[in-house]
């Protein structure tokens, strides 16, 4: 008896490592994360290296390295196309944008800008990207399909980040070295106007439906609250508002010292504010324009981002080098996960169940899981990560199993 009782246990272990192994195999090859199954469906995470000047392609169904492709020197931001297979990546010491088409992960086209690019946003149409030229006070607009500079558009000193409406009508700039804010008519390519809001504007968050913009003032620890559109009773009105109204100052609101970075619910109902030197992140009702409150969240929290169902806020803190995530409904904090060295960019794997985390100061990317928030793998990159974005789509002709 005592035999027979052995002799299960054994089976019992045996079928619980091939169970694990199982589970493990089909983590990887991404059958359990709600992946298309189909031979066609790729998924890529674009990884800039600015000290490396290249961009790490991570294969995100299997998380490796798919490859390494040399850009232009100082690679900051990274932009995709909603629209079609590209990724574009702002060089800014070669002022240049690299065109990654991601079929072939590789570079199709190089197009000059102008002195110092550093941020770059795509229309929803995937037609037109944006270019803030810090050290030229302009804004490049590029015409995609083309491949080269349509205008460029004069805006004020040294922009930082620029952003399009969701309806792809306004382009807003801010701009660190007037303490301003500057708006651009997407369809007429020119300057609209300009407003003073608060010091050293950097980051900028856009409601869904296009009405608002709130600026990040890390100079003067508050976020000003600007209204792009100033709709009328009726839908004709509204539309012939939304086309000739100067952008205008609703509010300033305090909130921590040095506002780094915006991160907006999916749904627009709130914005959260990472302020880098007082370990918090401020809570702004994006209908009221009021701030919540601050709640301490980790060490110089850098960036920040929010689930599609709006209910969990991930954290990069890059001087506790970990990531907090925080549960919005409970108003919570439910785990801090620690990664590599100065977390920065964050992004989420198309089914969100995988966060990815770019560490400046490691070289490398933590994945995350999300369901049990546990480190999964780390994959190394280049020197001086700085940005990623995640791209996934139908490849044209797919590649052999095993690609």
């Amino acid at each position: 008896m005592q035999a027979q009782s052995v002799s299960r246990s054994g089976h019992a272990k045996t079928r619980f490592a091939f169970f694990s192994a199982l589970l493990f195999a089909l983590t990887l090859t991404g059958c359990t994360r709600g992946t298309p199954n189909s031979p066609a469906y790729r998924e890529y995470a674009y990884v800039t290296n600015s000290g490396s000047n290249t961009v790490t392609v991570i294969d995100v169904l299997g998380f490796k390295v798919a490859a390494t492709i040399a850009v232009g020197r100082n690679p900051a931001a990274a932009a995709i196309n909603p629209a079609k297979n590209e990724v574009y990546v702002v060089n800014t010491m070669s002022r240049s944008v690299s065109v990654l088409d991601t079929e072939q992960n590789a570079v199709v086209a190089t197009i000059g800008v102008e002195d110092k690019p550093s941020s770059i946003a795509v229309s929803r149409d995937g037609a037109r990207a944006y270019v803030t030229n810090s050290a030229s006070g302009s804004v490049s607009i590029i015409d995609l399909a083309n491949r080269k500079v349509a205008s460029t558009v004069p805006v004020g000193a040294d922009p930082q980040q620029v952003r399009v409406t969701p309806d792809g009508k306004i382009v807003v700039i801010s701009l660190r070295g007037g303490n301003a804010v500057a708006t651009i008519d997407a369809r007429a390519q020119s300057l609209r106007n300009k407003l003073v809001i608060c010091k050293q504007p950097e980051e900028i968050a856009i409601l869904p439906d296009s009405r608002k913009a709130f600026i990040a003032c890390p100079g003067s620890s508050q976020v000003a609250v600007v209204a792009l559109t100033s709709p009328g009773p009726s839908a004709a009105q509204a539309a012939l508002a939304q086309s000739v109204t100067d952008a205008r100052l609703l509010t300033i609101l305090d909130v921590g010292k040095t506002p780094v970075h915006l991160a907006l619910k999916p749904d627009g109902g709130e914005i959260f504010v990472s302020n880098f030197d007082a370990e918090t992140f401020s809570e702004i009702n994006s209908t009221t324009n009021e701030v919540g409150g601050s709640y301490l969240i980790g060490a110089n929290p850098s960036q920040a981002l929010v689930s599609d169902d709006n209910t969990l806020l991930y954290v990069s803190n890059s001087g506790s080098d970990s990531v907090a995530v925080y549960n919005i409904a409970s108003g919570r904090l439910a785990a801090s996960i620690h990664v590599g060295s100065k977390p920065g960019a964050l992004a989420l794997s198309s089914n969100q169940n995988f966060l990815m985390v770019v560490d400046s100061g490691a070289g490398d990317v933590a994945v995350l899981r999300t369901r049990v928030n546990s480190l999964f793998t780390m994959i190394p990159v280049g020197r001086q990560p700085a940005d990623i974005v995640i791209k996934s789509f139908m490849a044209r002709a797919a590649s052999p199993a095993g690609r």
